[in-house]
């Protein structure tokens, strides 16, 4: 089993693209989390799959375009700001990893993380984009940062 885990404020524009990419991917053999702001409520249930793969998907700002997607390693995390979530993600993957087979953390630089806006052409296309390889599984493709 695998899992994707879309992270971020639905509320705040881009923000919501790991939320809105999590609502729409639906493939045998994967689980979906839509864990919002809160990634760390759902270690219980990440636990109890064990996944082979956790696939992490969030807004970040990496100093980018609007919507160029990148792998985070897990050492890059502290450059790039994911912030609209209480504990750091470095923390939860750290703690994930004797649970999860490898865990892949995906970043989309966001435009706009306003309350109330829309999320931005750019965001919305990166997700399609992203989707598509979701997949296809074809993570190799992404850079990383």
């Amino acid at each position: 089993m695998k899992i994707l885990m879309g992270i971020g404020n639905d509320l705040r524009g881009d923000d919501g693209v790991g939320v809105y990419i999590a609502k729409k991917f639906k493939k045998d053999g994967w689980y979906t989390i839509e864990a919002g702001t809160v990634p760390e409520d759902f270690t219980s249930e990440i636990k109890r799959i064990n996944p082979e793969l956790l696939v992490m998907v969030d807004a970040a700002q990496m100093g980018l375009a609007p919507g160029e997607i990148r792998i985070v390693p897990v050492e890059r995390i502290p450059k790039a700001a994911f912030s609209t979530h209480g504990m750091p993600l470095s923390i939860l993957i750290s703690y994930l990893h004797d649970y999860v087979g490898k865990i892949i953390l995906i970043g989309i630089q966001p435009k706009n993380m306003v309350f109330g806006a829309e999320m931005s052409d750019e965001v919305i296309a990166a997700a399609e984009k992203l989707l598509r390889i979701l997949y296809d599984e074809n993570f190799e493709i992404i850079l990383s940062l």
